[in-house]
């Protein structure tokens, strides 16, 4: 079973900023795409940023110029270094992979979720 376990959240005044991190752990072959999503109260959970194939990027129109994906493919973890944040940034942030994985000594893709981390910013 893969896990996937988020770290750096938590309280900041509004222009602060914050680096979320999520390693990835398990019986992996290989990571295909990793990102971040959060959720608000009352809202739907949205795409914030992700990484594709040949770590291209993709960001949400509402973070481009102040958040950066980054992956570190060598220890199976992404970050998100969040700058300039706002009080609209405030969610649960969760991080996602779809990994090819060992089952049996055969490989499947699945998706995967972290159990979340809260950010809360502040005016």
């Amino acid at each position: 079973q893969v896990q996937l376990v988020e770290s750096g959240g938590g309280l900041v005044q509004a222009g602060g900023s914050l680096r979320l991190s999520c390693a990835a752990s398990g019986s992996i072959f290989s990571i295909k795409t990793m990102g971040w999503y959060r959720q608000a109260p009352g809202k739907q959970r949205e795409l914030v940023a992700a990484t594709t194939s040949g770590d291209s990027t993709n960001y949400a129109d509402s973070v481009k110029g102040r958040f950066t994906i980054s992956r570190d493919n060598a220890k199976n973890t992404v970050s998100l270094q969040m700058n300039s944040l706002q009080p609209e940034d405030t969610a649960v942030y969760y991080c996602n992979a779809n990994i090819l994985v060992w089952v049996f000594a055969t490989l499947r893709t699945d998706d995967y979720w972290g159990q979340g981390t809260q950010v809360t910013v502040i005016s």
